[in-house]
């Protein structure tokens, strides 16, 4: 409790010593409480531009927070352009730890210097971000790596931040009446274990290794290949990737990339990760994302840090498709149909309300360029509707949510005038048939076809032990029968025996006590 405590000191610090509260407060529009804070608060020096001291704030106060600056900086449409260059920088270009602790930290997990691990090691970082630095390095075999790093003392700092969450949770379910329905508590136990998971880069190596399975003949999505030889939790070794990163737009366009080919392409990843595979990229930051300006795959996606992934199972997978599906065709109807049938809307919710509801959120974003749609104001009426109906927010789809945010933000980079709805409609048309087509029912017989390879030949003895089964079934219930009729008879002659010794008895006790008290 102490320690969280002076966790919270060190943010309220923090936020006043960069004037986060003044930033804050200019967007309100609130001049006069801006102006009292800043004369009580005289001491401070905020000459620096608000972009500037957002980003050091952000990253005095750990990952957590340098995390949202990543999310926010790929929204430009929601964020000033200073404050947005300025949170750009977090996705990559974090300020680096020092080598000497990476060094250091490579040689306890792989148990041998780094001068004897690689033949070439460089110890300056080409990147560095809110978890992990990474090094460039060439193995022993001349293959080039990648060698990425943990950043010392995060556990402790993660630990603090999200204990401080979960309170601020608690309190927001207690005094808001929308706190129980967004299930706040839920949605920060999701987001605490990502998190940690994060902090394992054993995992992230196998996350990778599961998505460049996944992609492994496309022709849309590179992932590198896990050294496994020389990973550990704290260390992992990859090849080494090149390309350009997908914020430099100039520089795709000088080395002849199709833009909006690249915008339909990251549509086509989304939504093949989501329905297809139920795993997905959910740290899709440019940062992380490279371009391949190699000519034998020139504009195709390279995925880079693999720490935070989602996972659907079947369930969400159906009722996602069929909302997105009915979204994109405006059946509206279908929309309300599935969020009810889901769970997600109370069950004696009117399925017109909601199609009305749904109707007058969605139906002006239809027909229009990525340009000219604010999802912020989509997103204020969906929580209103939400709100309206009892609809509560489901914690698994939280990093979807994020996902599609930072997918969303990158299409407004690539190319403006993407239509986003017919990039994205033939996709799952494609797909729900064949899910629920005929290519889906051979699809499911073919991956049953091991199981029922085995179970064919045994179907004679099957039948043969389950007719034995129903015939000493039938024969066990006619003796059962027939015990139960002679217990009966049994118990009624008991029954009369006990009758008759009873009678004579009191006929004895009767003739005593008439001989031993005569009554005249």
């Amino acid at each position: 409790m102490i320690l969280n405590s002076l966790r919270l000191f060190k943010i309220v610090r923090i936020v006043l010593q960069y004037g986060i509260d003044e930033i804050a407060m200019s967007g309100l529009r609130v001049p006069r409480t801006a102006k009292f804070i800043q004369t009580v608060l005289f001491w401070r020096d905020l000459s620096a531009p608000r972009g500037e001291r957002l980003r050091r704030a952000l990253e005095e106060l750990g990952p957590i927070f340098v995390k949202f600056g990543q999310v926010l900086s790929t929204r430009r449409d929601l964020m000033p352009p200073d404050v947005a260059d300025e949170l750009a920088l977090l996705q990559d270009r974090v300020p680096s730890f020092d080598p000497d602790l990476a060094v250091a930290q490579i040689t306890k997990s792989l148990g041998a210097h780094p001068d004897q691990l690689f033949a070439s090691f460089e110890r300056i970082p080409v990147a560095s971000a809110s978890i992990a630095q990474v090094h460039f390095a060439t193995l022993k075999d001349g293959r080039e790596a990648a060698v990425k790093v943990l950043r010392p003392g995060m556990k402790e700092t993660i630990d603090r931040d999200v204990a401080l969450m979960k309170i601020a949770a608690g309190w927001l379910e207690f005094l808001w009446a929308d706190g129980k329905r967004l299930k706040a508590k839920e949605v920060v136990g999701e987001f605490d274990k990502y998190l940690h998971d994060e902090l394992d880069l054993m995992r992230e190596a196998a996350n990778g290794s599961q998505l460049r399975r996944n992609f492994a003949d496309s022709d849309l999505l590179i992932v590198p290949e896990m050294y496994w030889d020389y990973c550990s939790p704290s260390v992992i070794v990859m090849e080494r990737m090149r390309g350009i990163p997908i914020s430099q737009t100039d520089k795709l366009k000088e080395a002849g990339v199709d833009l909006g080919k690249l915008s339909r392409d990251g549509v086509t990843i989304f939504f093949t990760q989501i329905f297809r595979d139920g795993f997905f990229h959910a740290d899709m930051h440019p940062g992380n994302i490279l371009v391949s300006t190699d000519p034998a795959t020139l504009g195709r996606y390279i995925a880079l840090d693999f720490g935070i992934v989602g996972t659907l199972n079947d369930y969400d997978k159906d009722y996602l498709s069929q909302n997105f599906l009915a979204f994109f065709r405006r059946d509206y109807k279908r929309v309300a149909e599935a969020h009810i049938e889901s769970g997600w809307a109370p069950k004696e919710t009117r399925v017109d309300e909601l199609e009305a509801a749904v109707r007058a959120c969605c139906e002006p974003i239809f027909d229009r360029p990525l340009k000219d749609i604010s999802f912020g104001q989509v997103l204020l009426r969906l929580f209103q509707t939400s709100r309206r109906f009892n609809v509560e927010v489901q914690p698994q789809l939280v990093l979807l949510q994020k996902t599609l945010l930072n997918i969303e933000g990158l299409g407004r980079q690539l190319d403006p005038d993407l239509d986003l709805w017919k990039t994205a409609k033939p996709y799952l048309e494609r797909w729900m048939s064949e899910q629920v087509g005929w290519r889906g029912l051979i699809d499911k017989l073919r991956s049953e076809a091991p199981r029922y390879s085995h179970i064919f030949p045994q179907l004679p003895r099957l039948a043969h032990q389950a007719l034995t089964r129903v015939a000493e079934g039938s024969h066990q219930d006619q003796l059962l029968a027939t015990l139960l009729a002679e217990q009966k008879a049994t118990n009624r002659l008991l029954k009369g025996m006990l009758t008759i010794v009873l009678g004579i008895v009191i006929g004895v006790i009767g003739c005593v006590m008439y001989f031993k008290f005569p009554w005249h």
